[in-house]
């Protein structure tokens, strides 16, 4: 592997002066306090935001940011609900926890896989023995949200961090979380989560799953839908999403969903698609036009989620980090190294401003300034090109 250039060098010294900056006494900020950030409650402890950038912070290096991670995830693990949901945001000036609108099912999960992360890092402070009851109860809500013949949890539409798309039912991304969660705390029936995994989101094998009501699931896509190389992004009752989850597509290759053909086919459909341009990593490859059957009122509002906009295309740092990670774990350190170099450019555009995200076409900054989870996900790729994350 050829050495980090000084753009790569001096990423990783801006995302830790960022990280710095955002942190406080209850764990990192979603964004640095601007007066739109907070307008927008960016300025707040977000479940999936704190417990993802826990990840990157852990492997820093850093004193200040391994305590912060660690004050991240107990914030959130003070204001779990009773049912044992992690909270979408805290706001610690108010102490207020928020849950959305329709749920939000995957800031439980990302932090479930924060808890032990932070465990095997950090082995002798006892995390899990600390948290083992809001563990449990984490655990035992996600089981509700299984059903009981697929192993996959099921969500509303709007309920994850992609929280203004169309996605419902059975959702790639969640579903990918929950097979890494099942793996991490050896919970029942992982293989079988893995199974019905790879039949219903790739459901062009000529192998017809067992249980007659997936068998109908799949059978909907199978008469309807164009094969493509993707795994697609959810599965309801007769339509589903082909737009293209980049996200959902590269946590299935990281955490092992995904065989190495597979794996590698995803890849390869990643580059020709041109997913790196003009940033990395675009969070749709298909946008869902106003036109579209899937397409939804709320997509609209404020005009945020337009085709290659924000979550309907838009480009996202952290995402490309993802994707630099996947490229490292199938032994492309090259290649991987290559997008390292592209997402710190990104994160550099007008003086280090760690943008949230990119228009997909016109590449111009959009959303948030100094988003945590940028430094913090760069922070995470950088240690991939060495060391074993996933």
């Amino acid at each position: 592997m050829q050495p980090a250039s000084p753009l790569i060098q001096q990423c990783l010294h801006e995302s830790r002066r960022l990280l710095h900056s955002n942190l406080t006494a209850h764990g990192p900020l979603a964004a640095s306090r601007t007066p739109q950030a907070e307008e927008r409650r960016y300025t707040r402890v977000f479940g999936r935001d704190a417990a993802i950038c826990a990840l990157g912070m852990l492997v820093s290096g850093d004193a200040a940011l391994i305590a912060g991670a660690k004050d991240g995830l107990l914030t959130l693990a003070r204001h779990q609900a009773e049912n044992g949901q992690i909270p979408k945001h805290v706001d610690p000036a108010s102490d207020y926890a928020d849950f959305w609108y329709l749920g939000c099912i995957d800031a439980t999960l990302w932090w479930l896989v924060a808890v032990k992360f932070y465990a095997r890092h950090a082995p002798a402070e006892k995390i899990e023995e600390r948290l083992a009851g809001p563990i449990a109860k984490a655990l035992t809500w996600l089981k509700c949200q299984e059903h009981p013949q697929i192993f996959l949890v099921r969500q509303d539409e709007a309920s994850d961090w992609a929280d203004i798309m169309p996605r419902s039912g059975f959702v790639l991304y969640s579903n990918a979380l929950w097979y890494y969660v099942k793996r991490l705390y050896g919970l029942p029936h992982a293989a079988e989560t893995k199974f019905h995994f790879n039949h219903l989101f790739f459901p062009f094998s000529t192998h017809r799953p067992d249980y007659h009501r997936l068998r109908l699931l799949t059978h909907y896509v199978r008469n309807r839908a164009k094969r493509g190389e993707l795994y697609l992004s959810f599965v309801n009752f007769s339509f589903w999403g082909d737009e293209g989850d980049v996200f959902g597509n590269l946590l299935a290759v990281l955490f092992g969903l995904a065989d190495d053909g597979p794996a590698n086919r995803i890849l390869r459909a990643l580059h020709r698609a041109f997913a790196d341009q003009p940033h990395p990593g675009a969070s749709v490859l298909k946008p869902i036009a106003v036109t579209d059957p899937l397409w939804r009122l709320y997509m609209g509002r404020h005009r945020q989620n337009l085709e290659y906009q924000y979550h309907n295309g838009g480009a996202w740092p952290f995402i490309g980090c993802f994707w630099v990670m996947a490229l490292a774990a199938l032994g492309k350190t090259n290649l991987a190294l290559d997008q390292l170099e592209k997402v710190a450019g990104s994160n550099a555009v007008d003086g280090w401003q760690f943008n949230e995200w990119f228009h997909g076409r016109t590449g111009e900054p959009r959303g948030m300034a100094g988003q945590s989870w940028n430094a913090a996900m760069f922070l995470l790729a950088h240690h991939a090109l060495a060391h074993k994350v996933f």
